[in-house]
C-alpha cells in the first residue's frame, strides 16, 4: 500500500485514498460494533467473514474494545473438533442515548442503553387548551424536556457524562447553521426558525461534549420502524406518521436515515378547506386528527367536552364502531371518518406513484388508533387512484412498534453516530454534527 507522511503530524496517509491509519481504525471498529450490534454474540471467527477482516485484524480490535469497555465476553459455542470458542458482544452499559418525541399532547422522554434497552421514561403534558400555537410555547417545550432529561437519568441512576447523545423529533424541517446548529422550522406549531439545539444546551444540564441529533419526527419514526418494525426487509418504503396532521419518511436506502417529506401540506382540493399552515386544501386540512375531528364537529358530532385529541378520537370511534352488541353506529361519525379515508387513500396514492415503494407503513397515535379496520379502506382508495403497476408492487400496513417508536427512532441518531466514530465519545463540544447513516452501515445484509 503507498502512503505518505504528512509532516506536521507523523501520521501516515494513503496515497490514493487520503485515508489514514487512523481512520482505518476507526473503520474497523465501527465494522465489528455494526455487525455484533445487529448478529451478536458472535465469535471472533464468526466476525472475520461478517466484517470482511482478517483474523488479525478482528482480533485486535475486539482486544480494543474489550479494553474500552464497549464489548464483553458472552459464553461459548461449540467448535468443530477444537476448543470452544468465546462468544462476543456490545456491553450494554457502556454507553446511554435519550431519545425525545414532541408530541401532539406531550413531551415523551426516555432513556435506553447501547442495546437499546429503555431504562427509564417520563412524559411532560403539553397544554390541550387555547390555541395550537400557545400548545407548543418554545420556553414551555424546552423547559419540559429539561425536567424530563434531568429524571431520566435520575431514574436510572446513570451519570450524565455517560450519554452518547441525545436524539430529538420534532414537529417541522430542520436546518442547521453553524451557530446555532439545529433550527426548526415548525411553520404548523408556531416555530419560525427556532434556534431549538442552542435553547436546549442552555436550558438542560449536561456536559459541553454530549451532543444533540435534532430532525423530523417523521423522520426518525422511520428509521426506527426500518430497522426493528414493519420495514425490516424492504429495499424501500414509505413510512407514516398519523397524527394530529400527517407527515412521511421516504426511504430508498433500509439503512439509510430517509427523507422526511411535507405530505400532510400536498394540495388535494385547489381553494379547499383553511390547513393549519396558512394554505387552502392541503391534505393534512381533511386527513390530519385534528382536523377530522373539526369536521366531526362541524357535521353535528359531539366530542367529550375538554378532552385531548387522543381521547376525543377514541370517542369518535366508539361512536362509529360501537362495541354493545346490536348498538347503532353514529351515521356523521361514520361518513366522517369514510370521507378522510378515501382523502388518505388519495394521498397514499400520490406517494405510490411518486415514490413507487415496496411498503407503506402507518404509525403515529392516530394511525395507531384507527388501526387496521380504516387502513382496509384506505388501501382500497389507493388502489383505486394509483396507477394499477406500482399499486400492485405495494404492501400497505400499520408499523409495529407502537407509540414509542419515535422516540427509539430519535435514541437512534446518537447511536449510529458513536458507531460510525468507532465507539469513540466527543472529547468536547461537537459542531453542529452531519448525518454519518450511511458511511456507519451501509454494508448490513438486511434480514
Amino acid at each position: 500500500m503507498l502512503q505518505r507522511t504528512t509532516s506536521e503530524t507523523g501520521t501516515k496517509v494513503h496515497a490514493r485514498t487520503g485515508r489514514t491509519v487512523r481512520d482505518l481504525r476507526r473503520e474497523n471498529r465501527t465494522a465489528v460494533l455494526r455487525r455484533l450490534y445487529f448478529d451478536g454474540p458472535m465469535s471472533r471467527l464468526m466476525l472475520g467473514p461478517a466484517t470482511g477482516l482478517s483474523s488479525g485484524s478482528v482480533s485486535n480490535v475486539v482486544a480494543e474494545l474489550v479494553a474500552d469497555g464497549l464489548v464483553e465476553e458472552a459464553g461459548s459455542v461449540d467448535s468443530a473438533g477444537g476448543r470452544p470458542r468465546t462468544l462476543v458482544r456490545i456491553t450494554p452499559a457502556s454507553g446511554f442515548m435519550i431519545g425525545v418525541d414532541i408530541g401532539e399532547t406531550r413531551v415523551r422522554i426516555e432513556l435506553f442503553d447501547l442495546t437499546l434497552t429503555e431504562l427509564a421514561r417520563t412524559e411532560r403534558p403539553l397544554a390541550c387548551s387555547g390555541p395550537r400555537t400557545a400548545r407548543y410555547d418554545v420556553d414551555l417545550v424546552v423547559d419540559r424536556l429539561r425536567e424530563g432529561i434531568a429524571e431520566v437519568l435520575r431514574l436510572a441512576d446513570v451519570p450524565a457524562d455517560r450519554l452518547i447523545g441525545v436524539g430529538v423529533g420534532v414537529p417541522g424541517i430542520v436546518a442547521r447553521t453553524t451557530d446555532d446548529g439545529a433550527v426548526v422550522h415548525g411553520q404548523t406549531v408556531g416555530w419560525d426558525a427556532v434556534p431549538f439545539e442552542r435553547l436546549l444546551r442552555a436550558a438542560v444540564d449536561l456536559p459541553e461534549s454530549v451532543p444533540y441529533w435534532i430532525d423530523n419526527g417523521a423522520k426518525t419514526l422511520g428509521q426506527a420502524e426500518m430497522w426493528f418494525g414493519a420495514g425490516r426487509g424492504a429495499r424501500s418504503a414509505v413510512v407514516v406518521l398519523f397524527g394530529s396532521g400527517v407527515g412521511a419518511c421516504v426511504v430508498t436506502d433500509p439503512m439509510g436515515p430517509g427523507r422526511a417529506i411535507e405530505w400532510g401540506h400536498l394540495t388535494v382540493r385547489v381553494r379547499g378547506r383553511r390547513c393549519r399552515c396558512g394554505a387552502q386544501g392541503c391534505l393534512e386540512a381533511y386527513a390530519g386528527a385534528e382536523a377530522l375531528l373539526e369536521r366531526w364537529r362541524e357535521a353535528g358530532g359531539v366530542p367529550p367536552a375538554g378532552a385531548d385529541e387522543e381521547t376525543a378520537l377514541t370517542a369518535m370511534l366508539a361512536a362509529a364502531y360501537p362495541a354493545e352488541a346490536g348498538a347503532e353506529p353514529d351515521a356523521t361519525a361514520v361518513a366522517v371518518l369514510e370521507e378522510t379515508a378515501e382523502y388518505l387513500g388519495a394521498g397514499f396514492a400520490d406517494l405510490i406513484n411518486l415514490f413507487q415503494p415496496e411498503r407503506i407503513l402507518v404509525g403515529g397515535w392516530a394511525g395507531l388508533q384507527l388501526g387496521a379496520r380504516f387502513l382496509e379502506s384506505v388501501s382500497g382508495h389507493a388502489r383505486e387512484y394509483a396507477l394499477k403497476y406500482p399499486a400492485s408492487r405495494t404492501d400497505i400496513g400499520l408499523g409495529t412498534l407502537g407509540p414509542e417508536a419515535v422516540t427509539v427512532g430519535a435514541a437512534l441518531l446518537p447511536l449510529v453516530d458513536f458507531f460510525a466514530q468507532g465507539g469513540r465519545r466527543p472529547e468536547s463540544k461537537p459542531t453542529t454534527p452531519a448525518p454519518a447513516w450511511q458511511s456507519a452501515l451501509q454494508d448490513r445484509v438486511s434480514p
